[in-house]
C-alpha cells in the first residue's frame, strides 16, 4: 500500500487503490503456499522498509515457439527515506539468488514508461530491454 501513492502521481488512469484487505489476503495466500511468489524483505531495525516480490511464471504452452525457459516477474518496493540507501539493490540480488536456486534463468521487470525512477533503478541492477510490449486501448460498450 506505500507503493500507491507513487504510482498514482505517476499516472492516475492507470493506476488505482486497492482495497487494503484484498492486499493482506493476497499476501496471507502467497505466504501460505509458497509455490507461486517469493517475497523477501528489507528491515531496518525491526521495522519492514522494503520488499521483492517474485512471481513465479508457467513455462511456455506447447504450441507456442519460444524456448521453454523458467521465468518469474519482480516487483520491488522500498518505502520513502530508505530509498537510495541499497534496499532495493540488496532486495533485486536477494530475489536472483532466490530465482536462480529454483532454476528460473529470466526475470522480467514490467515497467510502465512514464516511471522513469523504476526504469533507472531496474537498469542499474542489470535489467535491460527485450522486447517490445505494445498496447492499445479500445471502447468498450456498456452492458445494461
Amino acid at each position: 500500500m506505500a507503493n500507491v501513492e507513487r504510482h498514482i502521481q505517476l499516472a492516475p488512469d492507470t493506476y488505482r487503490i486497492p482495497d487494503a484487505e484484498a492486499v493482506r489476503r493476497h499476501f496471507e495466500e502467497v505466504l501460505a503456499d509458497g509455490s507461486k511468489v517469493l517475497i523477501s524483505v528489507a528491515e531496518v531495525a525491526g521495522e519492514v522498509v522494503g520488499m521483492a516480490e517474485l512471481v513465479l511464471l508457467a513455462l511456455p504452452p506447447d504450441h507456442q515457439i519460444l524456448v521453454p525457459r523458467r521465468a518469474a516477474e519482480i516487483h520491488t518496493v522500498v518505502l520513502d527515506g530508505h530509498r537510495g540507501c541499497g534496499v532495493g539493490s540488496t532486495l533485486v540480488v536477494a530475489a536472483e539468488r532466490s530465482a536462480a536456486d529454483r532454476g528460473i534463468s529470466i526475470i522480467y521487470a514490467g515497467i510502465f514508461a512514464p516511471n522513469e525512477g523504476a526504469v533507472g533503478f531496474y537498469s542499474a541492477s542489470g535489467f535491460g530491454p527485450r522486447g517490445i510490449l505494445l498496447s492499445k486501448e479500445q471502447e468498450v460498450p456498456s452492458v445494461g
